[in-house]
């Protein structure tokens, strides 16, 4: 009979390898912006730079947001680099802190309409039956509506304060969520998982966080995106209408409103707001479109 030691018959315990061998989450993240496309490159540089006004807007001005500086439109020069405005307000002033308000003011009322629309969606494709027939109608009748006039409409009814402009263009904005949101849903609730989850009696809480929502994440973050973008612009162009964002708080929409006769004087002032509008959406844009192609599957050609 022949014998093993006990070392020979016991098997080695796995041991996973120890953190340095491993990259960490942060060493993963920059080697795939490293390896990301140019375009995707310059929408980083582009968001980050807005990101970056818009924080430290205070710093970067010489004067303040409503402070009236000079007289009415005067040119550009050494004492204000982009001239003044309607009032005699100082331009550039007024374009950074326009950044801080309209940026921060359209992040804020996406993250609401994907709160309601993206919590909305997936409650109804878990339901289903009576009660995702009743919020999908529901949808339906809102998104029958064209956006931009019913929003003109909620606000000569309810004011034109930020607090009823937030809630009233995510209110209407998380219709576009929900349908993705409940579309996505939808082939996640049948899987077996969700099956499984649903015998060993978790609540509805669970199977809507743990189950449902990680699996559906690259598409509503792909779409959170371009709902910025919509929503960017739809407050630029209420403002434009002058139920916006209300003076004295700088906002581009309204600055190319107050400065637009300078356009038949061959003076360029007021395209600077719209630029402004136009650059952060192309760079928006070109993240987005990374991230849809990282997300897919797709293999970059050789």
């Amino acid at each position: 009979m022949t014998t093993h030691s006990s070392s020979d018959s016991q098997l080695e315990p796995f041991t996973e390898p120890p953190p340095a061998a491993r990259p960490s989450k942060f060493k993963r993240a920059l080697r795939e912006l490293w390896k990301s496309p140019l375009s995707a490159k310059l929408g980083m540089l582009i968001v980050l730079s807005y990101i970056f006004v818009a924080l430290f807007a205070p710093w970067l001005t010489p004067y303040g947001e409503s402070e009236i500086v000079g007289g009415p439109f005067e040119l550009w020069g050494d004492k204000y680099p982009l001239g003044t405005d309607n009032l005699g307000r100082d331009m550039l002033t007024r374009l950074l802190y326009g950044a801080r308000n309209t940026i921060g003011i359209a992040l804020i009322t996406t993250l609401l309409a994907f709160l309601i629309g993206g919590m909305t969606g997936i409650l109804a494709a878990i339901l289903g039956g009576w009660a995702d027939q009743l919020m999908s109608r529901f949808v339906d009748v809102l998104m029958a509506i064209p956006s931009l006039i019913f929003s003109l409409l909620l606000l000569t009814i309810f004011g034109t304060s930020i607090p009823v402009l937030i809630i009233i263009i995510a209110v209407l904005d998380s219709t576009r969520v929900f349908r993705l949101a409940r579309a996505v849903s939808l082939n996640v609730v049948v899987m077996d998982y969700v099956e499984a989850a649903r015998l060993r009696g978790e609540g509805l809480g669970w199977i809507t966080l743990r189950e449902v929502l990680p699996n559906i994440m690259p598409p509503l973050v792909a779409e959170f995106g371009l709902r910025f973008c919509f929503v960017f612009l739809t407050i630029a162009a209420l403002s434009f209408l002058g139920l916006g964002i209300q003076p004295p708080t700088a906002d581009w929409g309204s600055m190319v409103r107050d400065n637009a006769t300078l356009i038949s004087y061959g003076d360029i002032t007021p395209l600077l707001p719209a630029g402004a509008i136009a650059l952060l959406t192309i760079g928006v844009n070109f993240i987005v479109d990374w991230f849809l192609h990282k997300t897919s599957g797709l293999k970059d050609g050789q």
